[in-house]
């Protein structure tokens, strides 16, 4: 029982950091995709950015580019471990790219 015990917690905070990790990257991605495609229909940049920062895990860094061709939208955000440990927090990266609609405000 004094192994088994410490191996199930270790296990268990294995699994929720993982857990944690694949939310925050399908939250990455989701608020990317969202943000080109409302960017590329020429909304405004700052609304873009806001609404992409309001999708994104917290604390995420939102990056928003528009030029006549293209628009690419990249939300980066880091992932700590549920309970102290030590190690670095998990670095995640999302981009979405889009045609921009002509016309489009920058």
């Amino acid at each position: 029982m004094s192994v088994a015990l410490p191996a199930l917690v270790l296990v268990t905070v294995a699994a929720m950091w993982g857990v944690s990790i694949a939310s925050a990257q399908l939250s990455c991605t989701d608020a990317a995709r969202a943000g080109a495609r409302a960017a590329a229909r020429g909304e405004p940049l700052t609304a873009v950015r806001g609404r992409v920062t309001a999708a994104a895990p917290g604390g995420a860094t939102v990056q928003v580019t528009r030029d006549d061709a293209v628009t690419r939208v990249e939300v980066i955000a880091e992932v700590h471990a549920p309970v102290p440990t030590g190690l670095p927090p998990v670095v995640l990266r999302a981009e979405a790219v889009s045609a921009t609609e002509p016309g489009a405000a920058s």
